[in-house]
């Protein structure tokens, strides 16, 4: 399923920049940046959980923010991009490694 991972991390202060680096990275394992703070991520049910808890021990409830928006098995069609920054579709388009 696809699911679109968003972050607002407080960073005034240097645990909030170790932080704001931590659930980017975890996110990265996941899935693949669209934005600064947006990521999509192709991940099973199960997949997630493993994924949703990781980000829950990382981020502050107190200062930090996260959503998750849940577009299902066919969330790729349903997904519009315009402008610059063109993200490579891992599952349509080829990589080179």
């Amino acid at each position: 399923m696809l699911v679109l991972v968003t972050y607002d991390v407080s960073v005034t202060t240097s645990e909030g920049r170790r932080r704001l680096r931590q659930i980017a990275k975890k996110c990265l394992d996941f899935g693949m940046r669209v934005q600064n703070s947006v990521f999509e991520c192709e991940v099973e049910p199960s997949q997630f959980v493993q994924f949703k808890n990781d980000l829950l021990e990382i981020y502050n409830p107190e200062q930090d923010s996260l959503r998750f928006y849940f577009l299902g098995k066919q969330g790729r069609q349903k997904v519009e991009h315009v402008g610059a920054k063109v993200v490579a579709d891992p599952l349509r388009d080829a990589l080179i490694l």
